[in-house]
């Protein structure tokens, strides 16, 4: 709760990133399995659960793809590359608040 107060919804937003980052690098990974789903996560459904202090699960779906492969794979390459760089561009934003607000309360804490 005290990092909530100190960090905001920055922490959470992170967490939810990175989560989100895995997934989608899994994705990627998997581009050739057969019959492999790709999932991809509801950032703004997964931080309103996270603030109710409910499990992220729900905002977890399987994606749909525009146009289905024969060996039942979903994953989309153009698809799941844009929304990993979405994802890193937003990943490194909060990284780069929570670290500026770390640097502030550091300077208070020494007085400068």
């Amino acid at each position: 709760m005290a990092s909530e107060k100190l960090f905001g919804l920055h922490a959470t937003a992170l967490q939810l990133r990175s989560q989100r980052m895995m997934m989608l690098a899994s994705n990627i990974a998997n581009a050739a399995t057969p019959n492999y789903k790709a999932r991809d996560i509801d950032f703004a459904k997964a931080l309103d659960l996270a603030q109710q202090g409910a499990s992220t699960d729900g905002a977890i779906s399987y994606r749909v793809p525009v146009q289905a492969s024969l060996d039942g794979n979903t994953v989309e390459m153009a698809t799941e590359q844009t929304a990993y760089a979405e994802n890193a561009l937003a990943y490194r934003s909060s990284l780069a608040f929570l670290s500026g607000r770390i640097n502030t309360l550091s300077r208070a804490l020494k007085g400068e």
